[in-house]
């Protein structure tokens, strides 16, 4: 018979602890930011902690996106014609990282800028980015349903209506 005790006892207290080592975790973003890069693209870094270790989580990141393309004729002049294109659309990128032996994930993901479409320049002019910007980023862990919600971003490369020489040489080519 106390041999069943100490049986029993062992059992008791393990079912006890399971619930505190459930609790133990605790997915938290410790930091989260959003930025546009050189290129227009929307990249979107974190730390995540209170995951656990060596556990593979998914992230998705979402964000409207709005991209101006223009087209810029030899002089380094944007035509008053109407060849630019505002295009505007919901960008994502995602992503599975592993938390490794600390429990955290450090990581970014890149979304790129809406694509222009069919819209291209006639001969002899340059095919350019003249601008994007993102609004209602979000940052969200899959795996754990938490989200983030992070503040709005763009850059101009090029101001289309007050090109000079010396400006037009911050439009960002098209790849």
């Amino acid at each position: 018979m106390p041999s069943h005790k100490l049986l029993l006892t062992a059992l008791a207290a393990f079912v006890l602890m399971l619930p505190a080592a459930a609790r133990a975790q605790n997915p938290h973003f410790i930091s989260a930011s959003d930025a546009t890069d050189n290129v227009g693209d929307l990249v979107v870094s974190w730390k995540e902690a209170g995951l656990g270790n060596n556990v593979i989580v998914d992230y998705t990141t979402t964000a409207e996106g709005t991209a101006v393309y223009a087209c810029i004729n030899n002089g380094g002049n944007h035509p008053q014609a109407s060849n630019k294109e505002t295009v505007s659309g919901p960008v994502s990128a995602s992503g599975s990282f592993n938390s490794g032996k600390n429990g955290q994930i450090t990581a970014s993901l890149t979304a790129e800028e809406p694509g222009p479409g069919s819209f291209t320049c006639p001969n002899g002019q340059s095919f350019v980015l003249a601008s994007v910007s993102y609004t209602d980023v979000t940052l969200t862990d899959t795996s754990n349903g938490i989200s983030e919600s992070l503040p709005d971003t763009g850059i101009i490369f090029c101001d289309i209506n007050n090109l000079t020489k010396a400006t037009v040489k911050n439009c960002a080519p098209v790849d």
